[in-house]
């Protein structure tokens, strides 16, 4: 059996197998959920870890080796219904004038995808099967409703309820948005290979469920031993997909995704035959995880991801599709709030492909007549951007306009923001500078 350190437990996981104490001592059956009460009285024991032959389950049934008709009927409108009344919201939305709404109707959306896509792992945790008809025509949808919708659903965040699921659900939902925004800017995808990158991106990290689970849920930076295990699971995600008989570029989109164009990467130390779908995957992958905390390590801010992959100082990735996401984000990226040269406070809502350090921004403290707030584009002069927001900085802002809005509300009448006076320091200028460099070497 397997040990499992007690600190990577947490209330509500389950087992593919029953767990235990020590070698004749029985914790907990099968598919039953762990409680902090069980946490605490573990440790009150003094057990460091606990034991079981099982896989981490994400949820959902355990151990039901078949299907009648009627229950695979069930589990596909169980899993896209869902969806499909949140799409439907969001068209109704899309009708609407306020951006608020609309943003809104997004984000719904978006939570019912990655409830979906923890169904689709949890499916194959527990029952080894995918439905690739239902997983094919979902994705697909997604790529249409990414295409509607772009400036705000890369604007959106998980949602309280969604942060805590497996941070590989997170991941392969946040990654697939990206991937599927660069092949619509790259303009060079039908929409059925499309749908073939999404789904690729969507289970690039299945292979983990193949490793015990404490290597990759761990809050711990990980011994040598433990690296050279997650590294297995590229090879372990294509044999999946392989055996499941997804086409052959979803099998390497999984395989290669950690392979590098300078031909130091993983597992096959590939260079020039690296597939399409596996680079975009790599920079998206990339991206995704320096922009997310983890246990082990704070996040860091989407401009500063960003400029790392612009840097591109080992030479991991393909230039080509780090300038497609600088297109499609801008080296602001959409979400992000940014200290204008002329004072004023904004929000990043819009790239520029264009000119990508010039994108579109809401500002915060100016507002139309009809009460919405002015949307400008940013430029190389006094609407220019001075800088990134600090997360304290942006948390200052967001609460200060949480409580406008909140007085607002109780007075029964609109107030302005105050304008929020932000000195800038000599960070400032420095970030000028490096973005100057960046724009010189991409588009000069």
């Amino acid at each position: 059996m397997e040990q499992i350190a007690l600190s990577t437990l947490t209330d509500g996981l389950t087992f593919t197998a029953d767990l235990f104490v020590d070698n004749n001592f029985l914790l907990l059956p099968q598919s039953a959920p762990i409680s902090d009460s069980i946490i605490a009285a573990l440790k009150l024991w003094e057990f460091d870890t606990v034991l079981s032959d099982g896989n981490l389950s994400l949820g959902g049934d355990i151990g039901v080796p078949q299907e009648t008709k009627e229950e695979k009927k069930e589990h596909i409108d169980v899993s896209i219904n869902p969806i499909k009344k949140a799409m439907s919201k969001s068209a109704a939305g899309a009708a609407l004038n306020g951006d608020e709404s609309r943003m809104k109707m997004v984000q719904d959306v978006y939570n019912e995808y990655m409830n979906y896509v923890e169904r689709l792992y949890t499916r194959y945790a527990t029952h080894k099967t995918i439905n690739q008809k239902e997983l094919f025509e979902t994705v697909q949808e997604l790529c249409v409703f990414i295409k509607d919708n772009r400036r705000f659903i890369l604007r959106v965040n998980p949602s309280p309820e969604n942060c805590k699921q497996n941070f590989l659900i997170k991941h392969s939902m946040r990654s697939t948005v990206l991937a599927i925004a660069i092949a619509q800017h790259m303009k060079e995808m039908s929409i059925s290979k499309m749908t073939e990158l999404g789904v690729s991106t969507i289970l690039h990290e299945i292979g983990m469920l193949r490793l015990p689970p404490q290597i990759y849920m761990t809050n711990k930076p990980l011994s040598p031993s433990e690296k050279n295990q997650i590294k297995r699971h590229p090879v372990l995600g294509y044999s999946i997909l392989k055996d499941l008989g997804f086409p052959v570029a979803i099998q390497l989109g999984a395989l290669e995704h950690h392979e590098t164009v300078n031909g130091e990467g993983y597992p096959r130390r590939l260079s020039d035959t690296i597939s399409q779908n596996a680079k975009i995957i790599s920079v998206c992958c990339a991206f995704e995880a320096i922009t997310s905390p983890r246990e082990y390590k704070d996040e860091k801010s989407s401009f500063e991801a960003m400029f790392e992959l612009l840097l591109n100082q080992k030479q991991w990735y393909d230039p080509q599709i780090i300038k497609a996401l600088l297109c499609t984000v801008s080296l602001y990226p959409i979400g992000s709030y940014v200290f204008l040269k002329n004072g004023k406070l904004a929000l990043v809502i819009d790239s520029n492909p264009e000119t990508p350090m010039c994108p579109i921004v809401q500002l915060l403290t100016d507002k139309k007549p009809d009460g919405s707030f002015k949307i400008v584009q940013t430029d190389n002069g006094n609407l220019g951007i001075a800088r990134i927001l600090t997360t304290k900085e942006k948390e200052d802002v967001l609460k200060a306009i949480k409580n406008k809005q909140e007085k607002a509300a109780t007075q029964s009448k609109t107030e302005s923001i105050k304008t929020t006076e932000i000195k800038t320091s000599e960070s400032t200028k420095a970030q000028e500078d490096v973005t100057e460099d960046v724009d010189i070497a991409f588009f000069d």
